[in-house]
């Protein structure tokens, strides 16, 4: 076999194709149905605040081992309504992983805060302990923390950091459905924990949707009312509106399918973990070039595997990485590198200074860049496979099948 027999070069596939998740189909249909039918026998539409969302939050705090819980209506206002929840000082800063989507960045600014990006531990796409304490400043108000590709952040080091300067902690878990720490999900280590359920995620509500948890009843109220435009929840009767805030509201057909899928997640999250560590033991770990790190994770730290992350080593091969993920892509494996997802080298960051809140007199002078070393190094050597739950073992000998054919022709 040569560099002729690549599918990148027009040799046949590895991978011919690869199904999709198959996840979502009658028991949402049913659901979505009977919702329409017991609104349309009375007349009524499915509003929000009903029974549905009512349910799926109860479902969903009870999931996560008891608190509370609000449904809003996407991954990135549940960061937004959980950061207003803490109404935290105009202009204060809030210290945030570094690699993330834009979505887990923005809500700080709409907030009027600052975001201050933490580097990465090495070889993670997620700060430590020590990354975040470097970046705390008097300014420093609140920590938000993403947990990526279903990996778990450092949660014990991280609160033994947020306790020591006594600051709030709010984990982004869009991408961390059940990844735990010793046994405990992630999202319920801070003192707030945002979900989105896109349709993407691990389990979603349709198209859009999210979910804020935490075990706090005052704070619970605050995120009602910061979800809902400052409404008065829980206060007494003829308070009006607190404080100006958006419509972050869930609706009752997107709780009806989130009920759903919420009793389907720990199988999605089973399969998932048993399809990384199949495709590991049966080929991949005998190729030098590339290795797992979410297999070498702490003793108690579990992936969930939103993603596979592969690190690859370029020692061993002919090629570099891109054109390696590039060669696998075109085998018929989704797979990408990273680089676009670091919100601090975008255009709406890069083009902060003439920006409010940068621009305020009480934070211009402030205003500064940050190296993140260890984040380019993890970006330039790690890449991320899709790895669906729907695989069986004809597709995970497949994608062993692609991965051996690369190292086959491009071995050195």
């Amino acid at each position: 076999m040569d560099m002729k027999d690549l599918a990148v070069n027009g040799g046949p596939r590895a991978i011919p194709k690869l199904p999709d998740r198959f996840h979502f189909g009658e028991e949402e249909k049913a659901a979505v149905v009977d919702l329409f039918d017991r609104y349309s026998a009375k007349g009524g539409v499915p509003g929000y605040n009903g029974p549905e969302e009512k349910a799926f939050c109860e479902e969903f705090a009870e999931f996560l081992g008891g608190g509370y819980a609000d449904g809003t209506n996407s991954g990135t206002n549940s960061v937004f309504a959980a950061l207003r929840a803490l109404h935290l000082p105009p202009f204060s800063e809030v210290v945030t992983g570094c690699i993330t989507d834009p979505g887990g960045a923005m809500p700080v600014v709409l907030n009027d805060c600052i975001p201050v990006p933490a580097d990465t531990a090495p070889g993670s796409f997620m700060p430590g302990p020590e990354e975040i304490e470097a970046r705390i400043t008097e300014r420093t108000s609140a920590i938000l923390v993403a947990h990526i590709f279903g990996d778990p952040a450092d949660m014990p080091g991280i609160l033994r950091v947020a306790e020591k300067h006594h600051l709030p902690v709010v984990e982004d878990c869009a991408q961390a459905h059940m990844a735990r720490i010793h046994g405990r999900n992630v999202g319920t280590f801070g003192d707030l924990g945002s979900f989105s359920l896109m349709f993407g995620k691990h389990f979603c509500s349709g198209g859009q949707g999210g979910a804020v948890f935490t075990r706090s009843q005052d704070l619970s109220l605050e995120v009602k009312s910061s979800a809902d435009r400052g409404k008065p929840i829980g206060r007494p009767a003829g308070t009006t509106n607190l404080f100006p805030s958006l419509n972050c509201n869930m609706d009752e057909i997107h709780a009806a399918i989130a009920r759903v899928q919420l009793k389907k997640l720990p199988e999605i999250v089973r399969r998932r973990s048993e399809a990384v560590k199949w495709l590991w033991s049966h080929g991949l770990e005998k190729l030098p070039e590339i290795s797992c790190p979410q297999l070498n994770m702490p003793e108690g730290f579990e992936s969930c595997y939103w993603r596979m992350r592969v690190e690859f080593h370029p020692e061993f091969m002919k090629c570099s990485m891109m054109d390696y993920i590039a060669a696998l892509a075109a085998e018929g494996l989704v797979a990408m590198g990273y680089h676009f997802a670091v919100p601090f080298r975008q255009s709406w960051y890069l083009n902060r200074r003439d920006s409010f809140p940068w621009n305020a007199p009480q934070y211009a002078r402030f205003n500064q860049d940050y190296q993140l070393d260890n984040a380019q190094k993890t970006l330039d050597s790690q890449f991320i496979a899709f790895i669906l739950e729907s695989y069986g073992e004809t597709e995970l000998r497949q994608i062993v099948d692609a991965f051996a054919k690369l190292h086959e022709v491009l071995a050195r």
